[in-house]
């Protein structure tokens, strides 16, 4: 610890012993320092700001009617390309800045290059939020606000002039549109054509040759089983009338040669079929079958009426065998009515057999034709479908294309505005001499203390024993003669430090005065 403090105090005293040397380095690099920081020009900056609104009532209106075209991509992209040779161009134009010989001069190429290099062009780095600040530094403050205003005029331009180009587009889609309009036409008169010359063979309803087969299969098949039940039906009521006619006639007495079949009995088979089949499960007290016998003896009761009827009817046929009329034999003009229904149900259901027969018929003659007659219609009906579903939507596309363009035509999607327009600067930007003036003054007194250690280093001074042991001889020094000032040495020394401090103070005011001249602005 004590050794590190001791080597700082030698430093010390060797930079103070070369603290001419230092204050003169000072001196020379503060002098010419602010001499050049006084010789920079001044910088007048300009500077605005704009805001590109982006944000529309009629963009989500027309959402999936015309193309979506994403505005903000388009404020960035005209951003990016701002500061680009046409626009520098346009903005050496409107700045009046007259550059010789535009196109082909190396003038122009160098002051484009100045241009795009002291134009700043920043956003607010948020997305979507096209905010941007536009600055130029320039010697001469008009010239500044010139400049701002002119990319202000170019980057408003672009924007407006950025509308959807679509004129390319739309007469490709025409053309387009004319070429699948005749296809679609051809495609018409081919499946029309067609359809003409296979007249009866063509598919009904979408089904194929199959499906038809098997529809008039089972169309058939249900056909005569249909027919088969409404014979067997009328075989049945035939057999019924000459049971009832052999009842009818019985013996010449008039006595009945069978118990005659009435239709009630029928009801009260069903009803003692339903009893017994109550009893297994129910006693004689149950409600169900009491009211099931109540009901038999009831039918029955009523059938014996019926039974004494119709021997009554039976007598009066005897007696006069030509007096039957439609009430005497009520039963057997019922079963010959239905016996005609079914005679009718059966000739219909022939008639319906035979054209499903004769259907059948030819659809199996037309094996080897139908499926040929189907695939070429699948093959045409494609090709149609096709055609139709490119011309819609050529169609549609040109007409998302017609309305794009009129959408930016209407510039409702883009509004620029300028919110801090720019103006003169009073006041230069650049340089901040008190700024800069500050750290020559810094760097002269740090170059001074550099250059006083480096001569130490060169021409060292041991200033007691140690120094000496340590660095040059590595020998035990054993002994020292302290210096003793004489009055008049004092006197010098004590001159010269007071002359010192009257350099460095002088430096210092010297580097005040310059600060209140800028301050004050007397330069």
């Amino acid at each position: 610890m004590n050794e590190g403090i001791g080597q700082i105090v030698g430093y010390l005293r060797g930079i103070w012993r070369n603290r001419w040397y230092a204050m003169g380095c000072a001196w020379v690099i503060c002098i010419i320092g602010w001499f050049v920081v006084f010789r920079l020009p001044d910088q007048f900056q300009g500077s605005a700001r704009v805001f590109v609104d982006t944000q529309s009532v009629l963009r989500p209106l027309l959402k999936g009617l015309t193309i979506d075209v994403d505005p903000n991509a388009q404020v960035a992209l005209v951003a990016q390309t701002l500061l680009s040779r046409p626009n520098l161009e346009k903005i050496i134009e409107f700045s009046e800045l007259n550059p010789p010989a535009k196109t082909t001069s190396l003038a122009f190429d160098q002051l484009a290059y100045r241009l795009q290099q002291r134009i700043k062009l920043a956003g607010s780095g948020k997305r979507d939020d096209n905010l941007y600040s536009i600055t130029f530094q320039d010697p001469n403050p008009d010239k500044a606000k010139k400049v701002v205003e002119s990319v202000i005029k170019v980057f408003e331009n672009n924007l407006n002039s950025a509308v959807l180009n679509t004129d390319a587009a739309q007469v490709f889609l025409d053309k387009q549109v004319e070429e699948y309009e005749a296809r679609l036409v051809a495609a018409e008169n081919r499946l029309k054509e067609f359809k003409l010359k296979n007249v009866g063979l063509m598919p009904t309803e979408g089904q194929n040759y199959n499906a038809r087969m098997q529809q008039v299969t089972n169309d058939l098949g249900l056909a005569r089983l249909e027919l088969a039940q409404a014979e067997n039906r009328r075989n049945s009521i035939q057999q019924q009338i000459n049971n009832s006619l052999q009842q009818l006639k019985g013996d010449g007495s008039g006595a009945v040669g069978e118990p005659v079949v009435l239709p009630i009995d029928g009801r009260i088979q069903s009803l003692e079929q339903k009893l017994d089949d109550l009893l297994i499960q129910f006693t004689d007290k149950h409600p169900d079958v009491s009211i099931l016998k109540k009901s038999i003896t009831e039918l029955k009761a009523q059938r014996e009426q019926e039974r004494a009827q119709y021997a009554t009817n039976l007598s009066k046929l005897n007696a006069n065998s030509n007096a039957r009329g439609p009430k005497t034999y009520s039963f057997y003009d019922e079963l010959k009515v239905k016996l005609a229904e079914e005679e009718a149900t059966i000739a219909s259901l022939s008639v319906r057999a035979t054209e499903f027969k004769k259907r059948y018929d030819e659809l199996h003659n037309q094996v080897n034709t139908l499926p040929k007659v189907e695939a070429e219609l699948t093959a045409l009906n494609r090709d149609y479908e096709l055609n139709r579903s490119k011309y819609d939507d050529l169609v549609a596309r040109r007409e998302s294309a017609r309305l794009s363009q009129q959408a930016e035509e209407s510039r409702q999607d883009v509004r620029f505005q300028v919110i801090e327009p720019p103006r003169v600067p009073l006041k230069p930007s650049w340089p901040n001499r008190l700024l800069l003036m500050t750290l020559v003054l810094v760097g002269g007194l740090a170059a001074g203390i550099g250059l006083a250690f480096l001569m130490m280093q060169l021409w060292p001074t041991f200033d007691d024993r140690r120094g000496l042991r340590q660095q040059i001889t590595d020998v035990p020094v054993f002994g020292s003669v302290s210096l003793v000032l004489s009055p008049h040495a004092l006197r010098r020394e004590r001159r010269m430090a007071a002359t010192f401090a009257s350099v460095a103070g002088l430096l210092l005011l010297v580097y005040a005065s310059l600060l209140a001249v800028e301050k004050v602005g007397l330069l």
